[in-house]
């Protein structure tokens, strides 16, 4: 099973690189994106889940009313994207489960820092993906992480697919980066060898990011945004249809698994 996801929030990254941005238009770039997502999903009748916070999902609740009717899972990315409480936990799954009318069952802690697995038990969730199990300069080192699932305080981890040599990350960044004949070769190794694959992307990567007066992004973040994303999502999925991979929910995972 592939287990596409999207982190759906407000889009705050600007900030990081030192450029202000309206709370305004961080809504606008990320519904613009997650309708081009769900577009996608349409078109080639596939699932996936949806983490999103919980001031996202507040701005546009006609996406999320799309997300659940056309058979998508939504998880937890906490209550804000840039500012977390423990508390939050509880608060974000009670929250997006009244928005949606939905169970939430899954979290994922916005940009994978880590988070007490205990209190995660505690507020009612069963599986956690926040663990991207590679190096990465700055952010995290999870090299002692396994690479597939495991359980940790009665609380599944399944951790965002990396090659099995060398532990290559496939998440956003490398499918922006690579030719899509090598990350779509990744990809399909790492499938043979674990029997799923779990790649999550943002919706404001479908927006073109190369406006340094607007953003102030390096080249590795905006190469191939925007239409291009588009593009090479189209194609990423195309090619995964064509070897019969079946796309399919963290919902479903679960069940698929057994695990309980």
């Amino acid at each position: 099973m592939i287990l596409l996801s999207f982190d759906i929030e407000e889009f705050d990254m600007p900030f990081e690189y030192n450029k202000d941005i309206s709370f305004e238009k961080q809504i606008e770039v990320s519904r613009f994106g997650t309708t081009t997502i769900l577009d996608i999903l349409k078109k080639h009748q596939i699932k996936a889940t949806f983490f999103s916070t919980v001031v996202f999902a507040k701005e546009v609740p006609d996406l999320i009313k799309r997300i659940i009717d056309e058979g998508h899972e939504l998880a937890s990315h906490t209550y804000y994207h840039s500012n977390f409480k423990v508390e939050h936990l509880k608060e974000s799954k009670d929250a997006l489960e009244e928005l949606s009318g939905s169970e939430v069952i899954g979290f994922r802690m916005p940009r994978m820092y880590p988070v007490d697995e205990r209190e995660i038990e505690k507020a009612g969730y069963k599986y956690n993906s926040s663990i991207n199990p590679t190096y990465l300069p700055g952010r995290y080192n999870h090299f002692d992480k396994p690479r597939t699932y495991f359980n940790l305080h009665n609380v599944w981890q399944i951790p965002a697919s990396v090659s099995p040599i060398v532990r290559f990350p496939l998440f956003w960044l490398s499918f922006h980066n690579l030719p899509m004949s090598i990350y779509i070769f990744l990809s399909k190794i790492t499938y043979k060898k674990d029997s799923y694959l779990n790649i999550y992307f943002h919706p404001w990567e479908f927006t073109q990011l190369n406006d340094k007066e607007a953003y102030n992004f390096p080249m590795y973040v905006s190469k191939n945004s925007g239409d291009k994303m588009t593009e090479r999502l189209n194609q990423f999925i195309q090619s995964m249809k064509e070897k019969k991979y079946i796309f399919g929910t963290f919902k479903e995972f679960l069940v698929h698994k057994n695990l309980k």
